[in-house]
């Protein structure tokens, strides 16, 4: 989509317009979640100016979604600013009135890019705890359900499993008088090794601290050697063992897609299955819309992703 039909779209309402009604009345009857958006499907058009991050609220309430997934790391004004706390400030003021502008609930804040939890140097780990509960202050005020972190540092397993059960449990301590949830995502490298990443959440062992299943995210090999959707990876943990783990504890899901076939139906997911296993563990909330795809536009592949989800959603 060229730079000058998006911001027509945007700016008149028309992006999805045709399917919010549908997406309004059919959740409501037979959907077994809510249907979020993870701003992250709009990376590209935010990072090459196509987009303000300010208007996700719109477009995604234009998309027919009920709920929003900030990523702070498209946040320029806040990640790249010396006054960060003034910086959020705005950002917490500009976006709960967006967010209730559109009548859209704010669910959660992805956090890119503020240390690694599972640093050895045990100075940078403690910057990084800092940073993070910074950000989980910043999605209490914004009446947010929870956060998401990564839990990365340490290439040992033994020593990544010890710091990151240390960062979680502080994080996870400071995060239950905020009224707050803190998830991890299966999110590349360690992270997707699930029987490890597990091991970390039941040795927390907090209500509040928990999962962000991603439908795609089970790459085990180092960032920037392989994506499961190419055929590049050469380790993947198997998709549905890993949702199967996973959701015991999970707080959020998001389902992640790459392309879609002439069907509608995921290229290299099986959606049907893997919203099985969702729904057996009695799960309830929002699942988040992650498109990363480079064949159809962002737009599009948002499209075709949530109306997978209504259309497996409906027949399960």
């Amino acid at each position: 989509m060229k730079r000058k039909e998006f911001i027509k779209l945007a700016a008149s309402g028309a992006i999805g317009l045709s399917s919010i009604g549908y997406i309004g009345c059919e959740k409501e009857k037979e959907l077994f979640f809510k249907l979020s958006l993870a701003q992250w499907s709009f990376h590209r058009a935010i990072r090459n100016g196509i987009m303000s991050p300010y208007t996700f609220a719109q477009n995604a309430k234009s998309l027919g979604f009920e709920g929003i997934e900030y990523v702070n790391a498209l946040y320029d004004d806040v990640m790249k600013v010396d006054n960060k706390s003034d910086a959020l400030k705005k950002f917490i003021k500009k976006n709960n009135e967006l967010a209730m502008d559109n009548d859209i609930e704010n669910v959660l804040i992805m956090i890119d890019s503020e240390g690694n939890l599972a640093d050895e140097d045990s100075d940078a780990r403690l910057i990084s705890i800092d940073n993070h509960k910074r950000w989980l202050e910043t999605a209490a005020e914004m009446n947010c359900s929870a956060i998401r972190l990564n839990l990365y540092g340490s290439k040992d397993v033994n020593t990544w499993t010890e710091l990151s059960i240390d960062s979680l449990s502080q994080l996870a301590e400071f995060a239950n008088d905020h009224n707050i949830n803190v998830t991890v995502e299966n999110h590349g490298r360690i992270t997707s090794n699930i029987p490890a990443l597990m091991n970390v959440i039941d040795s927390v062992n907090m209500d509040n601290c928990g999962t962000l299943p991603d439908f795609g995210n089970f790459c085990m090999a180092d960032e920037g050697y392989g994506s499961v959707f190419d055929g590049s990876c050469e380790q993947i943990y198997d998709f549905y063992q890993g949702m199967e783990e996973m959701m015991p504890r999970a707080l959020a899901v998001s389902a992640k897609s790459n392309d879609f076939d002439e069907n509608g139906e995921e290229t290299t997911l099986d959606y049907k299955r893997i919203l099985e296993i969702v729904k057996s563990f009695g799960y309830t909330g929002y699942i988040g819309v992650e498109y990363e795809g480079l064949r159809l536009s962002e737009v599009e592949g948002i499209k075709a992703t949530r109306d997978l989800l209504i259309k497996v959603g409906k027949s399960i």
